[in-house]
Formats: structure tokens, C-alpha cells, sequence
């Protein structure tokens, strides 16, 4: 078993021979891993929607949760030329397995449809066990394209989790909108509010969960920027900027007021040049001043890049 403190990463694909899949005979139904549904019209799955992939869960939104079975296989390996499945092979018996498993589900839903969670209980499909060389669970591989791409044995957390789902995604050439999180949709209504302390709070509160988070900083960031400049008069302050280009924090607050203003690349342009001509201690404040305007503006913006490289080089 993986150590569980390890970054799950994408390997390579076709690592596991499925031949050995297809059944000579008709496979021997599994038991059903949870209540079964009420009797279904001919032609029809229990508890699915007309055209849901075989197993869907009831319940659960359609397709994206889905138990798997040695009888269904091959249906689900169909499935995964169009759409990633990441197969959850797991037992009633294993107690990190009911870890992991929720951790997944949520997942699951949260990226709508974009993937498709395969439960496989080992104890009913071992021969899918066997194929797949499941040695310990929970474990987590991925089909793309038909083929199976390793994945993670053990216990993960879900942001290391949510890191194997996006290079799945990103392997299998999948662009999705990055899912909703109603943490940040309430640390973004309290600043468009003006509520500065309560949106500080809940931007901290996400970074302390998950620190890489891009859009908690930009919104940290935005407080901070927000602070500066309240009270301030904007004509006032560019005026004096203009009359005064060494004064150094009339500059920085010059290029919080044109961040405001649309004006973001004026706004690098403007303290990129003041730190050409500073030295010590300000050099130092006017830099950590303009990284503090790239988190407001967030890593992907090009106006950022651009401003990277000017930076890189007016400091060396």
C-alpha cells in the first residue's frame, strides 16, 4: 500500500492486461451492495435514468456515481472512451475505505458529471480486483480512453485527492470550471457588501484549510487593497503622485488607485519604476507592495506575467 502522506501522481497508461475481463460464460451476478431498488420496466435499470450508464446510484445525480460489477464491465469500459471513471475498489469490512469513499462521492458531485465514480466492492468482483492487482484498499484507478491509468492505494486528503481527479481531467484532455465553493461565494458576498473584516475572515479561514487556494489570496489581497484606500480621494491622490514621482508612498497608493481603476499595468509599470530608483528598505516595501497587486489580480493574468519579468529584471 502507497504511503498516504504521498502527492498521487498520473503514470502510465496500459499497465493492466483487461483481456482477462472477458468472461467465457456469463458472469454470476454480484449481490447488491445496497438496497435494492423496486422492479424496473423491461429494457429498463433500476433506479437509473433513460440512457444513464448501467449501476447508477439512486439518488445521486445521474451517471455520476455508479456501482460496478464483472457482469457490467465492459459497458463501463465503453463509457470511459468519452468520459474519465476513477474506480473505487473498496469492501464493507474496510474501515479506510469509509474514509476515503465519502471524500470521492463528494467529489464526484461537486464536478458535475465532468468524471464518473465506479464502486467496486473487491469481496463481490474479485476477479476485477485480481485484473487491476489490487493489493491493498482503498484503491482509486483511473480508465481513460478504455485504458487504465494507475492511480493511489490508501488515504488521501481531499485536496490531494482533488489533485489526482484534475490530472485525470487534464490527461484525459477534459476542461472544466473549477466547482463552486460556498466558502469563497461567502467570503465574496461579504467584500461586495463592504463587510472588510468579515470577508478577511472567511478568505483566512479557506487559506488555513487548503493554503494553495488562488482565489482565497486574490481575495485577501482585495481587503488589503480595499483598506488602503478607503477615505482616500482619488483625483487628490494621483495629483500629488504625479507632483511628487519619489515620494514613495504617494506612489504606492497612486498604483492601488489605478489597480481600482482598470488601470493594473500602468499600476506595475509605475512602481516597477520606483523600485529602479530605490534602494533598502523601500525598494523592499515598494516589491512586497507590487506582489501584493499580482494576488489581486491572480497568477493566470498576463498583465502579471509581463510585470513578472520587468520585475525579475529592475532587481537584478
Amino acid at each position: 500500500m502507497s504511503d498516504p502522506r504521498t502527492t498521487p501522481s498520473i503514470f502510465t497508461r496500459g499497465a493492466v492486461d483487461l483481456s482477462a475481463l472477458r468472461p467465457s460464460a456469463p458472469a454470476k451476478p454480484a449481490a447488491p451492495s445496497r438496497p435494492a431498488a423496486p422492479a424496473a420496466p423491461a429494457g429498463e435499470v433500476p433506479g437509473a435514468v433513460p440512457g444513464s450508464v448501467p449501476g447508477a446510484i439512486p439518488g445521486v445525480t445521474p451517471d455520476v456515481i455508479i456501482d460496478v460489477t464483472e457482469a457490467d464491465f465492459q459497458s463501463v469500459l465503453e463509457r470511459s472512451l468519452t468520459t474519465p471513471i476513477l474506480l473505487d475498489f473498496w469492501a464493507d469490512w474496510c474501515e479506510p475505505c469509509k474514509k476515503l469513499s465519502p471524500v470521492l462521492e463528494k467529489l464526484a458531485v461537486e464536478y458535475g458529471g465532468s468524471w464518473i465514480l465506479g464502486k467496486v466492492n473487491v469481496d463481490e468482483n474479485p476477479r476485477l480486483a485480481q485484473v487491476f492487482r489490487v493489493q491493498g484498499i482503498p484503491q482509486v484507478t483511473a480508465l481513460i480512453g478504455g485504458q487504465p491509468v494507475e492511480g493511489f492505494s490508501g488515504v488521501l486528503g481531499e485536496s490531494q485527492v482533488r489533485q489526482y481527479v484534475d490530472a485525470v481531467l487534464k490527461a484525459a484532455g477534459v476542461s472544466v470550471a473549477a466547482p463552486e465553493d460556498p466558502r469563497l461565494d461567502a467570503a465574496d458576498d461579504a467584500l461586495m457588501t463592504g463587510d472588510l473584516d468579515a470577508a478577511e475572515a472567511a478568505y483566512r479561514k479557506i487559506l488555513a484549510e487548503s493554503p494553495a487556494d488562488a482565489a482565497a489570496e486574490s481575495g485577501l489581497a482585495q481587503v488589503e487593497l480595499y483598506r488602503r484606500i478607503a477615505g482616500v480621494d482619488p483625483s487628490a491622490a494621483l495629483a500629488k503622485a504625479g507632483s511628487d514621482p519619489d515620494d514613495v508612498e504617494a506612489q504606492r497608493l497612486a498604483a492601488d488607485i489605478e489597480v481600482l481603476s482598470g488601470q493594473a499595468a500602468e499600476a506595475y509599470a509605475r512602481l516597477i519604476a520606483l523600485i529602479r530608483k530605490t534602494a533598502g528598505d523601500d525598494r523592499d516595501a515598494v516589491r512586497k507592495h507590487l506582489l501584493s497587486l499580482f494576488a489581486v489580480a491572480g497568477p493566470d493574468d498576463p498583465a502579471v506575467a509581463g510585470a513578472r519579468r520587468a520585475l525579475a529584471s529592475a532587481l537584478f
